[in-house]
């Protein structure tokens, strides 16, 4: 296909990169299969861990340089990256869409992150700002100044194979430091395709080689990054079980971590909401990425008032949902990634009708033409209680819970009653309701919204959350910090020694 050509990628690729070097390696090969039709895309090589040590060493060199160049300068190399992501937007868009098999309109969106990403990181170069303190010493002055940290590992998941990357690399950069990248062996071209474009600004701009680092591979990539103390902070994408093993290598080193770990996220539908606005927001939520996002509503809980009439809209809606090739724009929902995806989303309907739920649109695995990788799965709702054992997990596929409420206080007991706490909402136009959900009485995830849905979060704003999703915070807002080393300075300008807090101590 075209966009495969224009971006770069072979038959046969490497899969291992300082930049514009690419390394040899004698790892396995990981074959990538699109959802889209089941057929071989292209085969690329993991890292050995010759291959990963020497990646290393090239990132930890290019930084004893890289820290050094003013972080302006830094700005506008990420900028030049920002012009050169939106001169291959079409093309990138198209191989998300192809190799994940989201929707064509969200990976055109996920390309627009990336690019909107650089355009905040290129504003923080001129403002990565320290406090200045009063000192209680006369003659004493006091500030803090951020400097870099050195490598920083990303590790990315295959819904979002690219933006996600893009949030930890271009505020990593723009900090002064190098990242190694290690994208999942789902989606391997995404990667590939990005260093390309990546390495041509950076040569261009005389970057040293090393910058940013690819390295292929599975499981063991990711312990390798986890144990290895060259790597002060690994920024980690996935699910819980994967961020649990991560946290704990790096912990054991006192490494620093990032984790965006999984969401099990919720849309409280209130008797004062607007029910068509709301059924935009819930839909959207719940079959975006068909499911596949860690922001996906799984949850609607409904107020008794409106239940019955929310939820023939939503069944009338789901009936018009159109799934088929996600790179035609008249479909809304693409296929799954694989095959073990199709197999968790059948377990889970099973496990929930032995639970009790009630299934009101039914799930099914769509074969036929146009359906040949198998991958291709109906968006179902069920009628459910909160505290079923399928519920309280988070299952990537587009199966939506439904979950009736009497009281406010009952809403928000049920939205913050699961392990996860990403991101949730609230559709009311009642400030009262509204305000309460948004304090500190109400929603314990580290995204809360009103009267839009749980999915699609804005690059301005920091992105994470709480309990089994990690706490970690990424892309916007002061979220930068996480990607430097903070120092205390105090500088004495008199002639003489006074000590903190008034101690003594004569000579």
């Amino acid at each position: 296909m075209d966009f495969l050509r224009l971006l770069g990628i072979e038959n046969q690729n490497k899969g291992v990169s300082t930049g514009s070097n690419w390394i040899a390696t004698s790892g396995s090969i990981i074959e990538s299969f699109s959802p889209v039709d089941g057929k071989l895309i292209a085969s690329v090589e993991t890292a050995d861990h010759t291959a990963y040590t020497k990646t290393i060493e090239v990132s930890k060199k290019a930084f004893l340089e890289w820290r050094n160049w003013p972080a302006p300068k830094r700005g506008e190399v990420v900028r030049q990256i920002g012009q050169a992501l939106r001169e291959n937007k079409d093309s990138l868009g198209k191989l998300v869409s192809f190799e994940m098999g989201k929707s064509l309109q969200e990976g055109y969106g996920e390309v627009q992150e990336m690019i909107d990403i650089c355009d905040f990181a290129v504003g923080l170069s001129r403002q990565l700002y320290g406090l200045t303190m009063h000192s209680e010493r006369p003659s004493h002055r006091m500030y803090e100044q951020w400097h870099p940290l050195g490598v920083v590992g990303i590790i990315s998941a295959f819904n979002f194979p690219v933006a996600v990357w893009s949030w930890n690399a271009a505020l990593a950069w723009i900090c002064g430091n190098t990242t190694i990248w290690k994208p999942s062996e789902k989606t391997p071209l995404c990667g590939i395709a990005i260093q390309h474009i990546v390495a041509t600004v950076f040569k261009k701009n005389d970057v040293p080689e090393g910058v940013n680092c690819l390295v292929q591979g599975g499981r063991e990539i990711g312990e390798w990054m986890s144990n290895d103390p060259s790597i002060p902070l690994v920024s980690a994408t996935g699910s819980t079980r994967m961020g649990k093993a991560v946290s704990a290598a790096i912990g054991a080193r006192l490494g620093k971590s990032i984790l965006e770990l999984g969401g099990n996220n919720a849309i409280i539908i209130s008797e004062h909401a607007d029910l068509d606005m709301s059924l935009i927001g819930a839909v959207f939520g719940a079959v975006g990425t068909a499911g596949q996002r860690c922001t996906t509503t799984r949850r609607l809980i409904i107020h008794e008032k409106v239940y019955d009439s929310f939820k023939e809209k939503l069944v009338k809606a789901y009936g018009q949902l159109r799934i088929g090739n996600p790179l035609d724009a008249n479909n809304h929902v693409g296929p799954l990634i694989d095959q073990d995806a199709v197999k968790m989303y059948l377990d889970a309907i099973e496990k929930g009708k032995k639970e009790g739920c009630r299934f009101i649109v039914e799930g099914a695995v769509l074969t036929g033409s146009g359906y040949e990788s198998g991958c291709y799965v109906k968006p179902c709702i069920a009628e459910a209680e909160n505290h079923y054992q399928i519920v309280q997990h988070e299952t990537f596929a587009p199966i939506l819970y439904l979950i009736k409420y009497q009281t406010l206080d009952q809403a928000i007991a049920i939205q913050n009653g699961v392990p996860q706490g990403l991101s949730s909402a609230i559709m009311t136009l009642n400030m009262r309701e509204a305000e309460k959900f948004l304090s500190q009485s109400g929603s314990d995830c580290g995204i809360a919204n009103v009267n839009i849905g749980t999915s699609g979060a804005e690059i301005g704003g920091a992105f994470g959350g709480e309990k089994e999703t990690g706490g970690g915070r990424e892309s916007g807002s002061d979220a930068w910090k996480a990607y430097m080393r903070r120092q205390t300075n105090t500088i004495n300008w008199s002639d003489k020694l006074p000590l903190a807090q008034g101690i003594k101590f004569d000579l």
